[in-house]
């Protein structure tokens, strides 16, 4: 029986338990803000970073991890966490200030690793260092914004990097030993099925994990002004779980399934407000995936997934 990887038994092969993830903010920017690339970020990217879920900056990191603890105290008691640096670029700083940010983050017993987001043109060889030496203390994953391996896309998108760059940042953090996690957008304007799938499949020759993230409209954003123009559509609730079992069939069985849909901050979100409740789409997903194995496989090998 043929069986994918979700993030939930990673972590229970890796840990022997439950973990949960703890999102939290180093305080950085990103040059595609900055002035260094441009100062409007990616189209999609929302005025928080993508990280409307992750504590202030303006708290220490000691403190960000215990209120992101009471936050999950009611669903676990097994006590041990990742701590995630998950707005905006988390390795865009010098080497001192990061490395202030990373030890105190892992410090705590109950931290069981670190994982960093950030962009692949972030990752200078001194970072490269500094995130080997972490990773020699507690296990370090870097979790990387690809979102599409199409060059028209990604100047659309004003990602502000081509795809090379990603491969020689995934090629270097293997060789420190750090794994590797790459974000793809599933439904970015101009993109075919066949275009998404190329993406995935790609991503997963080379991926440790994956996080597979429905195109989210958020309020703020160039791409809502896109949207209400009527540039683009958003993927129905169907569709989107049909192309999600395309994307199973591309994606080696090592892969790690980060993510399945990704949430939006419902105060903001624009588009498309099925995604808005979450635990409605997971089952939905779980379903028709489940359904789409055994349509696909022989009595005698059918295949069977579930994400929790």
């Amino acid at each position: 029986m043929k069986h994918y990887y979700s993030l939930n038994e990673y972590y229970h092969k890796i840990f022997g338990k439950k973990v949960y993830r703890l999102a939290i903010s180093g305080g950085m920017t990103c040059p595609n803000r900055d002035g260094t690339l441009g100062d409007r970020g990616c189209i999609f990217c929302s005025a928080g970073g993508s990280g409307e879920f992750a504590a202030s900056a303006a708290l220490s990191v000691t403190e960000q991890l215990e209120r992101a603890k009471r936050r999950v105290s009611a669903k676990t008691s097994d006590n041990l966490y990742i701590a995630y640096f998950q707005p905006f670029t988390n390795t865009y700083a010098d080497v001192d200030t990061l490395r202030r940010l990373y030890e105190e983050a892992i410090a705590p017993d109950e931290i069981a690793g670190l994982s960093i987001g950030t962009r692949p043109d972030c990752l200078p060889d001194e970072v490269i260092s500094l995130l080997k030496e972490i990773n020699m203390k507690k296990p370090v994953t870097v979790e990387l914004g690809l979102q599409t391996i199409h060059e028209k896309t990604a100047v659309y998108i004003r990602r502000g990097y081509p795809l090379s760059v990603y491969d020689e940042a995934v090629k270097a953090l293997h060789q420190a030993g750090i794994g590797v996690v790459t974000h793809v957008i599933l439904g970015l304007p101009g993109e075919t099925e066949e275009m998404m799938l190329k993406t995935v499949s790609y991503v997963g020759q080379v991926t440790d994990g994956i996080k597979l993230q429905l195109l989210h409209v958020i309020e703020g954003t160039d791409l809502a002004r896109e949207y209400r123009k009527g540039v683009f559509e958003t993927l129905t609730f169907e569709e989107y779980a049909q192309l999600l079992c395309r994307c199973m069939e591309v994606l080696p069985e090592n892969v790690v399934i980060y993510r399945l849909t990704g949430d939006g901050d419902k105060r903001t979100l624009l588009a498309p407000l099925w995604s808005a409740d979450k635990k409605r789409v997971l089952n939905f997903i779980n379903h028709t995936l489940e359904v789409h194995n055994i349509q696909q496989g022989s009595a005698a090998d059918q295949r069977r997934c579930h994400f929790g």
